[in-house]
């Protein structure tokens, strides 16, 4: 399980939790509210307090449906931005992996640029790979050079905008144009 899915599972089993008081203690008022139907005479039964006290409890499993299936829903959106996050992240490596092969990186080249794209520093790269910072330097103009682009931006970005198609570009000058 990933740190970032811990807060979500936390949240759902703790909105889980409240459902069951809740439901706890709508099955507890409605027990009683069902023996004083039958203990009470008809006379106290059309009183303002048991009309309000069926109203209350009413209201209470309402709240328990709508927060069950509100649950539910939210589960599944979660499952669909996983499920879209899994093949934006797919589709990203695949084309890392089109352009590292049109520039011809070499492998220790493609290993940098990827570090770079995910946002590593200079100095956490050597480290990673266990070479020197100039090394790391040297990899990343050749990166640049190979790409056809100035820096890690301009190289993000060209990754970016070819999963996209081009769409956030195009609706980026239409906005600046127009």
């Amino acid at each position: 399980m990933t740190q970032e899915k811990a807060p979500a599972r936390t949240k759902g089993a703790a909105i889980v939790a409240l459902m069951l008081v809740q439901g706890f203690c709508a099955a507890f008022f409605l027990t009683d509210l069902i023996f004083d139907f039958f203990e009470e005479s008809a006379a106290e039964i059309l009183t303002w307090h048991f009309a309000l006290e069926l109203l209350a409890n009413l209201g209470l499993v309402a709240g328990v449906i709508f927060e069950g299936a509100y649950l539910v829903r939210l589960l599944r959106r979660q499952a669909h931005a996983d499920r879209a996050l899994s093949v934006a992240s797919g589709a990203l490596h695949e084309v890392m992996e089109e352009y590292f092969e049109e520039w011809r990186l070499t492998p220790a080249e493609a290993d940098v640029a990827t570090f770079t794209i995910k946002g590593s520093s200079i100095a956490e790269i050597a480290k990673l790979r266990g070479s020197a910072e100039g090394t790391v330097k040297t990899h990343l103009n050749a990166i640049y050079r190979k790409a056809g682009v100035n820096g890690r931006g301009e190289l993000v970005n060209l990754l970016i905008e070819e999963i996209l198609g081009g769409s956030l570009l195009k609706d980026e000058t239409a906005v600046t144009a127009g």
